[in-house]
């Protein structure tokens, strides 16, 4: 082979081999092996680090919520024992070492300046793959701080303080006995008296307890104010309403005087030897005007004189006289009477005053069983500003308030009834104490609206010398006016208004009661006396009178939902009614045996008012 020739050859095999790419891809692979690998090894071991930090920071944040929770000692430099040991317990258990081979877990919690629970936590994570390009372990670390705290928060207490409340949840039934008291307003008032460990002392100290357990977890920043309606028959809130928000004139059951009714049969008198002035003189009424203590007087009237001198002849005759009462719906003029003022209460023979206790009765209304919420009548209406008699509220006056047997007027004569076995009585007063004893008409209580309040508030609230027990249980009463009070829209709404520089506080309802509803068509109470004014069943049905009313309760209690309000029901000692659950929002509907159980309750209830938050 020539020269030549060899190096064509060459050439063109050289030439072939420049044209000819099989198998460069293997060698490009041989080539990119070594990187490939160190980026695969990079992206599995930092996604392991990311869970792994995740993991961490989620272990962090349960432990410090869990040590902040269990803090027994808010006043201690240090966090305490049981504190540290759930804040670690908690770690541990959302935590586990070995999980993606870490090891060297650590997570220490300490307590800040302002009495919080802040954490560190740590794991090492050792490579997995990049351990072939000599990456070291990694340590990943996380910072947690839990804050236990409330936000914003207004709570109405509306309080069942019937009679029951009384007596122990061990009474049934209830026999307390009743007494009388003098009111902080100088009127008499009556009450049934505690027995030991009564229904009554136990609410007393669940209420301190649900402030206790507010107080405790309260943040500087936090506010917090708190109401009280206390309920039975009616509520006491006259006085916290404009004077310009009651009406100057109303109708009341009552009676007034028609004159003198004869009594018996009359009897004539004969006088001899008098003169014609003496016979005249003889007639008149004695006493002039009212009558003795009897109570009656003698009305004497001429019937004949004749002759003169010694042989004169004067005859007269006596009628024996009583009271003419007429009972029936009359209206009395209450602008006095509504400013706290004594006035002259004119349906009693002897001089007597009245003066107002506070009570109200509740603005017009419908004879309804089913409402809309958004179409509710007068007195249901948690936002209804008055502008009119018909929209604004009653005095009640229990005064001149009086029985009688059937909505017709009623023409009765003679003493009036005072002392009765089983009242009520018709034709009796209903400030009779006979029946004021036994619950026919209260006034407990006046209601306290929303206020910043410190313990000791709270506390002389509850222990005040009116926060007796006595009256029958109308859940509407209550409900009304606790909604009333808090609704961030109606004439209280200033109350509830958002602090400066804040969001709207939450708002809550919390309604205890220790029996089932029980209205009674001849209680004195909101509504007036529904055997006489049918205002909420439009007759004198009991069995409608208890559907109308448990209706209106139902009703008010979406009024209150309605408005963002949380509606907390604690039935105490009696059992938990399917309207008590309807009322309560989903969840928030409890039953309490015992004293000791609803103090549970109310701490139970404290607690989700209280917001624990992770805060960093």
């Amino acid at each position: 082979m020539g020269k030549k020739q060899v190096i064509e050859e060459t050439m063109g095999f050289l030439s072939r081999l420049r044209r000819d790419v099989r198998g460069n891809t293997l060698a490009l692979m041989a080539a990119m092996v070594v990187p490939l690998a160190a980026l695969a090894g990079s992206a599995v071991d930092l996604s392991r680090m990311y869970a792994v930090k995740t993991r961490l920071q989620q272990a962090c944040d349960a432990g410090a919520l869990a040590g902040r929770k269990m803090m027994t000692d808010p006043d201690a430099q240090t966090l305490d024992d049981t504190a540290t040991s759930a804040a670690q317990t908690f770690f541990s258990n959302n935590f586990n070492a070995g999980w993606f081979r870490t090891n060297t877990v650590s997570f220490t919690p300490t307590k800040t300046a302002d009495g919080q629970v802040q954490g560190t936590a740590s794991a090492s994570v050792p490579m997995t793959v990049m351990t072939m390009f000599g990456a070291p372990t990694r340590t990943v670390t996380v910072t947690c701080q839990a804050r236990y705290d409330v936000a914003d928060a207004d709570i109405m207490f509306v309080l069942d303080t019937t009679g029951s409340m009384a007596c122990t949840t061990a009474d049934d039934p209830c026999g307390a006995a009743a007494a009388s008291y003098t009111r902080p307003d100088g009127t008499t008032g009556y009450y049934d008296v505690e027995e030991s460990g009564s229904k009554l002392s136990g609410l007393r100290a669940a209420v301190l307890s649900f402030y206790d357990t507010l107080a405790a977890t309260a943040d500087p920043s936090t506010h917090i104010r708190y109401g009280f309606v206390t309920y039975t028959s009616t509520v006491n809130v006259g006085y916290l309403l404009p004077q310009a928000d009651l009406v100057q004139n109303w109708n009341y059951q009552s009676r007034k005087l028609l004159g003198d009714a004869n009594s018996g049969t009359a009897t004539n008198q004969t006088f001899n030897g008098i003169t014609s002035t003496a016979c005249n003189a003889k007639v008149g009424r004695s006493p002039a005007t009212g009558y003795d203590s009897t109570p009656q007087a003698i009305v004497t009237t001429f019937v004949s004189f004749t002759g003169s001198g010694s042989t004169s002849k004067c005859v007269v005759q006596s009628q024996t006289v009583v009271p003419n009462w007429s009972y029936d719906q009359i209206s009395y003029d209450v602008s006095q009477y509504i400013t706290g003022a004594s006035v002259n209460d004119s349906t009693k023979l002897t001089a007597s005053t009245s003066k107002w206790q506070g009570c109200i009765e509740e603005r017009d209304t419908r004879a309804d069983t089913t409402f809309d919420i958004n179409n509710l009548p007068y007195d249901l209406d948690p936002d209804l500003v008055p502008s009119s008699d018909a929209t604004r509220w009653r005095p009640m006056w229990p005064d001149v308030e009086y029985y009688r047997g059937s909505t017709t007027a009623a023409t009765v004569k003679g003493a009036d009834v005072t002392t009765v076995s089983n009242p009520p009585a018709n034709y009796t007063n209903v400030s009779l104490a006979g029946n004021l004893k036994n619950g026919y008409h209260t006034c407990g209580k006046p209601a306290q609206r929303l206020a910043t309040m410190s313990r000791t508030d709270v506390s002389n609230y509850v222990n005040a010398t009116d926060f007796k027990a006595i009256g029958g249980t109308y859940h509407d009463t209550g409900m009304i006016w606790g909604t009333r009070l808090i609704s961030p829209t109606g004439i209280f709404a200033s109350d509830t208004a958002a602090w400066p520089n804040r969001q709207a506080p939450n708002r809550y309802i919390v309604f205890m009661t220790d029996g089932q509803m029980a209205p009674n068509i001849n209680i004195y109470g909101m509504y007036g006396m529904e055997k006489l004014d049918q205002r909420v069943t439009g007759n004198a049905n009991s069995t409608t009178d208890l559907n109308n009313h448990n209706a209106r309760f139902l009703a008010e209690c979406s009024a209150a939902k309605a408005r963002n309000i949380t509606v907390f029901v604690v039935s105490f000692g009696s059992t938990l009614t399917s309207q008590l659950k309807s009322c309560a929002s989903p969840g928030q509907a409890y039953y309490a045996s015992d004293n000791a159980s609803l103090k549970t309750a109310f701490q139970k209830i404290a607690q989700q008012v209280a917001m624990l938050r992770i805060s960093q």
